[in-house]
């Protein structure tokens, strides 16, 4: 099976959208691998960024998506996690100051930038001239940010979920919630370097109860609070396909060939099931949530599920 959709290669740039008052969803089409979303907060004093891109283009079509808005300066940029996708592009917003997560900082710095290894999952990507910004302020649990009279509480997930380290920025007043990649609509969610079932109690005791009415999520478009349930399905799928291929004798590779997505197969990048059956499969070992597992293994079958070749990636 392999990662593919029937549209044009060259995505649309993306679109800032006004979801509240001073609150902009930047939506970055198609929202498959390494195009992500972001958001920012306009006032008065200047702007906070949720995140920037994976690429310095992308970065830079944000960029000028903000500059559209407002010529205010970008005072914050909050990083949500550690992936590229939302922090390859931190130093093109200087002298904005970076905020993320303790762990979420160490996890970037151990990361680093894309490298050689990358092209033999997604092939040759245009990443441009990048360099490493990891956040120079840190919070334990959570911190608020206040733009005018909007509060914005950044707040850890607790337990590894998408990744070891997710945070999310809810604006309580206006019942808004940029999520990261804690959910992702309408395509395949990814838990290989994080936890199946730290995500499910994450969006069942954190996420859930905080009655959002608008949700900006990691990648694609914004949506409502329905996308909670959906996410939640497509994890329980994870989990009793890996019980089964589990029990079977099977590899996460067979496994995933076996069952497939199921009802989800019009997500995008179905591959990821491989490597969220991975982590699965640890954890029906005993494996902690976020322990540490062969991720490159891991990346290497979706490859092979993906029929040998390179992951879908436009950025």
């Amino acid at each position: 099976m392999t990662s593919s959709h029937p549209h044009d290669d060259r995505m649309p740039p993306g679109q800032a959208r006004e979801v509240a008052d001073g609150v902009f969803a930047f939506v970055q089409p198609d929202g498959s691998w390494w195009i992500n979303n972001t958001a920012f907060l306009v006032g008065k004093q200047g702007v906070i960024s949720i995140d920037s891109c994976s690429t310095e283009r992308r970065t830079r079509e944000y960029l000028a998506a903000i500059r559209a808005v407002t010529d205010r300066p970008i005072r914050a940029l909050v990083n949500t996690h550690h992936h590229g996708d939302h922090t390859n592009g931190n130093s093109l917003l200087a002298p904005a100051a970076v905020i993320g997560h303790e762990a979420m900082r160490e996890a970037l710095i151990a990361t680093g930038l894309p490298n050689a290894a990358y092209d033999a999952v997604w092939g040759e990507v245009p990443w441009g001239e990048l360099e490493l910004e990891p956040p120079f302020v840190t919070f334990p649990d959570r911190i608020t940010l206040h733009v005018d009279e909007m509060r914005c509480e950044v707040v850890n997930a607790g337990t590894a979920a998408h990744t070891v380290s997710d945070s999310y920025a809810w604006l309580p007043e206006q019942g808004v919630l940029i999520s990261g990649d804690l959910l992702f609509n309408g395509g395949t969610p990814f838990l290989l370097m994080g936890s199946v079932a730290g995500a499910v109690e994450v969006l069942e005791q954190r996420i859930k109860p905080l009655g959002a009415r608008t949700i900006v999520p990691g990648h694609g478009a914004v949506c409502g609070p329905e996308v909670i349930d959906e996410v939640l399905a497509y994890l329980r799928h994870v989990q009793a396909v890996a019980k089964q291929g589990k029990d079977g004798g099977l590899t996460p590779l067979e496994a995933a060939r076996e069952f497939g997505p199921g009802e989800f197969k019009d997500l995008l990048d179905s591959e990821r099931l491989v490597g969220n059956l991975h982590r699965a499969y640890a954890e029906l070992d005993g494996a902690a949530p976020g322990a540490e597992i062969d991720l490159f293994a891991a990346l290497i079958d979706m490859v092979t599920y993906n029929g040998g070749k390179p992951l879908r990636c436009l950025a």
